[in-house]
């Protein structure tokens, strides 16, 4: 939606000015955009469509779905990035490869709470890797430090 959004800002400037200066009319709107929500306003706006989402019969679930995914596959802002060391079943069964946790998110679901795990694994130099959602009850967890692990 946002970028229909941008690409219609886009458009619209470039019709009527020099060719480009959309693009950089777009990209200030994002930044002020950011200012505003990360001020005390800016939050308390972006709550009050929150609540309004939670509020909607079917957009509801899928909200609170993708929400607790992204909070699982994204880190804390205040910690380290890999909580631990791990050991998980890919890419085939009786394979199994090295990974590090990034964060746990317990999901709820009607046939009751599961609690997930987010687990980095590294396939270039710790840069560059794969990260999967799997049941904490599936994970190997050996006795590593993140230092050993690496």
């Amino acid at each position: 939606m946002s970028l229909v959004i941008t690409g219609f800002g886009v458009e619209l400037i470039d019709n009527f000015c020099d060719p480009g200066l959309g693009f950089v009319t777009s990209l200030l709107f994002v930044f002020l955009v950011g200012i505003f929500v990360s001020s005390w306003l800016g939050a308390t706006v972006f709550w009050l469509g929150e609540w309004l989402i939670k509020k909607m019969p079917f957009v509801r679930h899928i909200y609170s779905a993708s929400k607790q995914i992204s909070s699982a596959v994204s880190p804390d802002q205040n910690n380290t990035a890999f909580k631990e060391v791990a050991v998980i079943r890919h890419p085939r069964v009786g394979e199994y490869a090295f990974g590090f946790i990034t964060s746990s998110v317990v999901l709820q679901r009607d046939e009751g709470d599961e609690e997930l795990c987010s687990v980095f694994v590294p396939t270039n130099h710790l840069y560059i890797g794969d990260i999967f959602l799997i049941n904490s009850k599936d994970i190997i967890r050996p006795n590593l430090s993140i230092r050993e692990g690496i």
